[in-house]
Parts: C-alpha cells; structure tokens; sequence
C-alpha cells in the first residue's frame, strides 16, 4: 500500500533531497542501525520514497518503537504531556524539521517532515500531532520573523526546551477564522491584548504563544500575530478539556486580560496575521494527516500480529479466509 497517493502527493513535486549525514544531528545516527522489520506485513511504508526519506523514516520508526508505543497507554491514562521524551525527539532533529539550520533546525523538506510524522504516529498519534504543531509554529517564527525574533526564539524552541502553542480558534470564531474576537490595542510602544483562544493544544504547558489578534478593522486584514510568553503578565489558561483519547497533550482555553507586550514581539507586521497563520496551516494540515496515517499503520500492523497470535477453534485467526489475504 503507498499510504502517500492523495494527502501527501502534493509536496512530491517541491521535496527536495537533503542527506541524512549533512542534514541530521549526530545522534540520529545512532538510530539508523537496522533496516525496517516490514516481513510479512500487508504495508510497505517505504514505497516511492528516495533513499534519504528512507532513512529519516527508519530513524523515526525505531523512535516511536523504543521511546513513544511502550509508553502511549500510560500517557493518555495519566494526561501527561511526556516533555522529556519530546526533547529527545529533538535531539534527533525533530524539534525544527522543516526550519532553516542556522538557528538549530534541520531544513528538511515537507515530504521529509510528512514521512516523519506519519513513522512517529505509529508510536503514540497524539503526542506526535502536538510535535507537528510545535514544528508549524516554529517554521513560522522562522519564515516571517526577525533576524531578532529567529535567533532569540529557534533556538530553544528547535532542542524543545521551550515548547509552542498555536493560538488561532476561539469560542466564537472557528472555521470562520478572520471573524476573530480577540483584540491588540496599540498603546505608544506596546500593545494590550484582550480576548480569549478555545480548543488550544499545549496551552498551560507550552512557553510561547503564537496569538492572532485584531489590530484593525473586521475581516482577514485587521488580524496580526503576536508571540507572547508563559508568564507574561494578563496571559491566564482555563480548565484543561476532558476529552476521549489524545490526553498526551493538553488542550485549554488561553486567556488575555490587558496582556502588554512590546512591538517586538510582532510577528511580521500589521495586517498580516491572517496570511502567516494560514500558511501555517497549509503545512500544519498535510502534518496532521500525515499523523493520522501513521496511526492507521501502526492500528494494521497490531491487528495482524494479533491475527498471527491468536488461536480459534484451533487454527490461527490469520488462516481463516480473507483475513490470511493480508496477513
């Protein structure tokens, strides 16, 4: 099966290839010590891809293997966002795949990154989708920020020693995104934010805060984005959401009462807040799909081991009919 015909063909005519050795961080290759244990799998999760993808996808397979599916079950259960895992992710370059290396990134390509996160879900879908927004927000720092803002921010949010949330969605504003409510007053050097953000992945846990606020007047060109910091004073978090599953990361309201912050911490300029959080969207939805594969492949390849184990009425499950054709 190639799991990329549709959602990931899109990128395979701007992926480009940026070798393992120059690309990745020492330590990746470590991992890269066996090839991928697919004998007797209905998936071949390496099809169409050129040699370098091969390998990032064998790194981040064996990752997901050792260090996420052992603890996916029990991550969820206690609603723990696993930090030190994420930062051991990052120190295999997946922390900042897709951001440039000078600030710590690896400057990998999309179709890289979308082999990547598919090879990672397989190990726990939810942790891995809170990484890809992490990995959106950080691109867009380092796309539309400053020289200031890349080198003062990427670094840290590259290892994963500062974690980011994106902060687009409100209570009365969600498909319908360039209604937003929340508000960013100039005031002589600094702006006011007031408002409040729903549904935000890593809120209360993450360290930056990439917020889309109306500087202007209605519709998508009044909007701007902010980048505000945990701890920055008027920036408050609700309730973490009881939800059924994806518990590995937190997901609460983020509030804003007359939250200042410097103009500096504007990211690009007035008015373009909407196009930079849609960009990041553009490549935040292919990851986020790119997820929800992986978590399909790691749900086969469960289900036919278990269809190799499992005996009735003295036969193995994998020997019954259709269900052999695929085992």
């Amino acid at each position: 099966i190639n799991w990329r015909q549709g959602t990931m063909a899109v990128w395979r005519g701007v992926s480009r290839s940026c070798g393992l050795v120059r690309a990745m961080p020492a330590i990746c290759r470590q991992y890269f010590s066996r090839n991928l244990s697919t004998a007797g799998s209905c998936i071949d999760p390496s099809a169409g891809l050129n040699t370098d993808q091969r390998q990032f996808q064998e790194v981040a397979l064996k990752f997901a293997q050792e260090e996420m599916a052992p603890f996916m079950r029990q991550w969820d259960l206690e609603e723990v966002l696993p930090v030190e895992v994420l930062r051991k992710a990052a120190e295999l370059g997946f922390g900042g795949i897709y951001v440039r290396e000078d600030v710590g990134g690896s400057g990998l390509a999309r179709l890289d990154t979308s082999v990547i996160f598919e090879a990672l879900a397989t190990g726990c879908v939810s942790t891995t989708a809170y990484l890809s927004i992490h990995n959106m927000c950080a691109w867009m720092v380092d796309e539309f920020g400053s020289q200031e803002q890349r080198k003062t921010l990427l670094p840290s949010l590259c290892s994963m020693q500062h974690l980011a949330s994106y902060c687009l969605t409100e209570p009365g504003a969600g498909s319908d995104a360039a209604n937003l409510q929340a508000t960013a007053t100039r005031d002589g050097t600094s702006y006011i934010l007031n408002g409040s953000k729903a549904f935000i992945s890593g809120a209360g846990d993450a360290d930056l805060y990439l917020i889309m606020a109306r500087t202007g007047g209605p519709g998508a060109k009044g909007i701007s984005c902010f980048l505000v910091e945990n701890g920055t004073p008027g920036l408050s978090f609700g309730a973490k959401e009881k939800k059924v599953g994806w518990n590995s990361q937190p997901t609460r309201m983020v509030v804003l009462e007359e939250c200042r912050v410097t103009s500096e911490r504007l990211l690009g300029v007035e008015g373009q807040g909407f196009q930079i959080a849609m960009k990041g969207l553009n490549g935040g939805r292919i990851n986020i799909a790119s997820c929800s594969l992986g978590a399909a492949w790691g749900s086969i390849e469960q289900a036919t081991a278990y269809l190799k184990q499992r005996e009735a009425f003295g036969r193995l499950l994998a020997e019954f009919q259709v269900r052999g054709a695929w085992c």
